[in-house]
C-alpha cells in the first residue's frame, strides 16, 4: 500500500497529513500567497525527508493527494478577487442588488448591503429573451454583447460571468455570448450560468454565477501551477480537490465549476468530525477550526454531516451549489486588531502568511491574535512553533498592543486580554447563530475542536456555550487536511424539471438522469474508477405549489449508473408520499388535497474508499504527567504561573487538570480553570468541565 497525503491551504498555513498504513504524520508550513502551490511543494519535499526519500521516488509512491483549500473563502472575506464584470437579459441588470429583498438583520436600519462584487457599470444587458420552455421569443443581439465587452475592457475585467433568462433550458444563448466574449476579450475568465447552477430561479443562479467569477480565476490558476509542479516532481495520478460538498474529484471536474471549492477546506474537517465522533462514540458533534485567517463553525447530527443545495449564504453572498453547511467568520490567529469608533473590534482582515502577525518577525506592523496570545503566555517565544518551523518574536508586540491600549485608556497587556475577550465573544456567537438558526442547543452537544488555534479557545468556549465536554484529536492541527482523507470521491449535480408530481414526462425524467450519469460516468473513469464501484443517488426537490424552497430526497439508490428501470409510472405517487414523509419530518404538517411539484433532478454519486483508522477507550491506568516548565500566563482570571506540558510525553491514560497548557507540535491545547483534560487510548485529548455550570 502506498502513500496518502491529505493538504489543506490556509490562508496562513498549509496542513498536511500523510497516511501510510495506519501511521499518521503531521506537517505545517505557511502558505505562500503569491503561488500557494510553492507552499505545497515545499511541504512535500518534507514529508519526503521525513520518509528518507527524495520528492520523485515519494510521490512516484503516492496512491493520492488530496487537497481542499480556503483560496475562494479568503478571496471573499479579504474581497480581493478578480475584477468581475456581468452579462444578462435585458431588464434584468439589478438582479444581485434586489437579492429578493433579503437582509442579514431586518431590524437594523443601519445595515449595509454586502460589497458589490459587480457594481452596476460593470453589470450589462443585452436584447434577448428565451421562455421557459426554451423557445427563442428574442433572438440575440451580438452587436450588443461586442458592445457590453468593449466597455468591459475599459474597465480592466478580469473575469465575467453570463446568465441569462432559462439558459437552464436552451444554453443556446449564453453558449453564443460566451464565444464573442472569449473573441472579444481574449484570455478573460468565464462563468455560464447554465454550467455552474443550471436551475431555477434566477437570482440564485446569478448570484452563484458571479460569486464563481469572482473566485474562480485565483482558484484555477492554483491548480494549473499545483498539477503542472507535482506532474513535473514525478506524481503518476490525478490530483483529487476537496468538494464543498463533502466529496473530492479531480481538478479537472473542478476546473468547470470553482465555486464548488468553496469552503472545501472547512469541509475535509466537518467530514473528519464526523468520522472521529462516530468512532469515539459522540454522533452529535459541533465542530470548530480556528486557523490563521477564518473561524469555521458546522454541526454533525446523528454522524452525518449532507450536503444542503440552495439558500447557501456565504460572506453573505448566495452560493447555490451543493455544501456542507458552514458558518465562516474572520476570525483566526492572523486576525488585526484595531479600535474602530472607539471600540476594540477584531478582523475580518488578516495579516496571513505574508508579513503575517508582528511575532512572525516577518515585517508584519498590526497586532493580531497570535501576538495577543504571546502577550498572555498562552504561546512563548522561548518554545518551538509551528513544528519548529520557526520562532516567535515579542520585538514591537507590546509597542503594538500599547497604541491600542492609548486608545483604550488602559495598559497593554489588558488591550492583548480584550483583543482574546472580543475574538472569543465573536466566535460564541457565532456558534449560537449557526445553532439557534437549526433549532439545536449547544448544551446538548459534544465540541471537537481543531485547527492549530482552535484547541487554545476550545474550552472557554464551551464554557460559554454551556456544553461539558470537547474532543482535540491529537491530528487536530491539521484536521481539515486528515478530512481530505476521509472523503469518498463524489459528483452531485442537478438539472431543472418543473412539472405536477403526479403529471410527469417519465421519458424526459430518463433522459435527465441518463445526462446526469454519463457525465459522472466520464469523470470517474477519468479518476480510475470503474462504474460498476459508483454508488448512485437519484433524487429530487419538490415543494407545495407556491413555496419559494423545496425539499430534496432519495427516490432510488443503486449500485452502478445505468440501471434507470425504477423510473416508470409509478415514480409520481412514490415522490408524493416521500415527499409528505419529508415535509411531515421538517415542519410538522402536510398540505392535505394539494399536489406537491417536482422543480429538479439530482444525481448524487459517490465511490468508497478507505478511510484513517479511529480507535476509544480509557482503558489505560491514569497517571499524573510530569510538568515540564511554568511560565506567566493569563488564562480569563489574571496572570499566574501555570503549567505547561510538552504534547509529545504525554500517553494515553495522563490525566491533566486547569489551569494548564500542553505544547504540541503544531498547535497549544489550553487547558482553562475549572477543566481537566484526559488523553484517551488513541492519544487523543478530550477535556471535561469539572466544576458545574452557575
Amino acid at each position: 500500500m502506498g502513500y496518502r497525503v491529505g493538504i489543506d491551504i490556509g490562508g496562513t498555513f498549509t496542513d498536511f497529513a500523510l497516511l501510510s498504513g495506519s501511521k499518521v504524520t503531521l506537517h505545517k508550513n505557511l502558505s505562500t500567497p503569491q503561488d500557494r502551490s510553492l507552499g505545497v511543494m515545499t511541504g512535500l519535499e518534507r514529508l519526503a525527508e521525513i520518509e528518507g526519500l527524495s520528492l520523485s521516488d515519494f510521490l512516484a509512491q503516492c496512491d493520492a493527494i488530496v487537497h481542499g483549500t480556503t483560496v475562494a473563502d479568503n478571496t471573499l472575506i479579504e474581497m480581493n478577487g478578480a475584477i468581475t464584470g456581468l452579462i444578462t437579459t435585458e431588464g434584468f441588470r439589478d438582479e444581485m442588488e434586489y437579492r429578493r429583498g433579503f437582509k442579514e438583520s431586518i431590524w437594523d436600519v443601519r445595515l449595509e448591503p454586502p460589497p458589490q462584487i459587480t457594481p452596476r457599470r460593470r453589470r450589462l444587458t443585452v436584447p434577448e429573451r428565451i421562455l421557459h420552455d426554451g423557445s427563442v421569443y428574442k433572438a440575440l443581439d451580438e452587436d450588443a454583447v461586442r458592445a457590453c465587452c468593449q466597455r468591459l475592457k475599459k474597465q480592466n475585467v478580469e473575469s465575467v460571468a453570463i446568465s441569462l433568462i432559462f439558459s437552464f433550458v436552451n444554453s443556446a444563448h449564453e453558449k453564443r455570448v460566451a464565444q464573442i466574449v472569449a473573441e472579444e476579450m481574449p484570455g478573460v475568465h468565464i462563468s455560464k450560468s447554465h454550467e455552474v447552477l443550471p436551475r431555477a430561479p434566477e437570482y440564485d443562479r446569478t448570484s452563484t454565477t458571479v460569486v464563481n467569477a469572482y473566485v474562480a480565476p485565483r482558484v484555477t490558476s492554483y491548480l494549473e501551477a499545483l498539477v503542472s509542479r507535482v506532474k513535473a516532481a514525478g506524481y503518476p495520478n490525478q490530483l483529487m480537490v476537496m468538494q464543498a460538498s463533502g466529496g473530492v474529484m479531480t481538478k479537472e471536474y473542478i476546473e468547470g465549476s470553482p465555486i464548488r471549492v468553496l469552503a472545501s477546506g472547512p469541509a475535509g474537517g466537518v467530514i473528519g468530525s464526523a468520522h472521529v465522533g462516530v468512532a469515539k462514540g459522540y454522533p452529535n458533534i459541533l465542530c470548530v477550526d480556528m486557523g490563521g485567517t477564518s473561524y469555521d463553525i458546522s454541526v454533525v447530527l446523528k454522524g452525518a454531516a449532507p450536503a444542503e443545495a440552495g439558500w447557501n449564504m456565504h460572506h453573505r453572498y448566495l452560493v447555490g451549489v451543493p455544501m456542507v453547511k458552514v458558518e465562516t467568520l474572520g476570525a483566526g490567529g492572523g486576525s488585526i486588531c484595531h479600535v474602530h469608533n472607539g471600540a476594540l473590534q477584531v478582523g475580518p482582515a488578516s495579516a496571513g502568511s505574508e508579513p503575517g502577525p508582528i511575532c512572525y518577525g516577518r515585517g508584519g506592523q498590526q497586532p493580531t491574535i497570535t501576538d495577543a496570545l504571546l502577550m498572555l503566555g498562552i504561546l512563548s517565544a522561548d518554545s518551538d512553533f509551528a513544528g519548529g518551523g520557526f520562532s516567535l518574536s515579542k520585538v514591537g508586540v507590546e509597542a503594538a498592543f500599547q497604541k491600542l491600549a492609548d486608545q483604550m485608556g488602559y495598559s497593554a497587556e489588558d488591550a492583548a486580554f480584550d483583543c482574546w475577550r472580543v475574538v472569543n465573544a465573536n466566535m460564541s456567537q457565532g456558534v449560537r447563530r449557526i445553532t439557534a438558526g437549526k433549532g439545536i442547543d449547544p448544551k446538548d452537544m459534544v465540541m471537537l475542536a481543531y485547527g492549530g488555534n482552535g484547541p487554545a479557545f476550545a474550552a472557554v468556549q464551551a464554557e460559554d456555550l454551556g456544553i461539558e465536554r470537547v474532543l482535540v484529536p491529537k491530528a487536530s492541527p491539521t484536521f481539515s487536511a486528515l478530512g481530505t482523507l476521509v472523503a469518498d470521491p463524489r459528483i452531485d449535480e442537478e438539472r431543472s424539471y418543473v412539472a405536477p408530481a403526479d403529471d410527469l414526462d417519465i421519458e424526459k425524467l430518463k433522459s435527465l438522469w441518463s445526462d446526469l450519469g454519463a457525465r459522472a460516468e466520464k469523470y470517474f473513469t477519468d479518476a480510475n474508477f470503474q462504474a460498476d464501484q459508483v454508488t448512485a443517488h437519484y433524487q429530487v426537490n419538490m415543494r407545495y405549489p407556491g413555496q419559494n424552497w423545496a425539499l430534496t430526497f432519495d427516490l432510488q439508490e443503486n449500485k452502478g449508473l445505468r440501471d434507470l428501470s425504477f423510473v416508470d409510472a409509478a415514480l409520481g405517487a412514490k415522490a408524493i408520499e416521500a415527499f409528505n414523509e419529508r415535509h411531515t419530518a421538517e415542519y410538522g404538517h402536510v398540505r392535505e388535497g394539494e399536489v406537491p411539484e417536482i422543480t429538479g433532478v439530482r444525481l448524487a454519486t459517490s465511490v468508497a474508499t478507505a478511510s484513517p483508522v479511529v480507535t476509544k477507550g480509557f482503558a489505560a491506568p491514569k497517571a499524573k504527567p510530569k510538568v515540564a516548565k511554568t511560565r506567566r500566563a493569563n488564562l480569563g482570571h489574571g496572570y499566574q504561573q501555570t503549567d505547561i506540558f510538552l504534547g509529545r510525553d504525554l500517553v494515553p491514560g495522563d490525566e491533566i487538570s486547569g489551569p494548564a497548557i500542553i505544547e504540541e507540535s503544531f498547535t497549544t491545547i489550553v487547558v482553562y480553570p475549572g477543566w481537566k483534560l484526559n488523553v484517551d487510548d488513541a492519544g487523543d485529548y478530550e477535556m471535561t468541565r469539572v466544576q458545574p455550570q452557575s
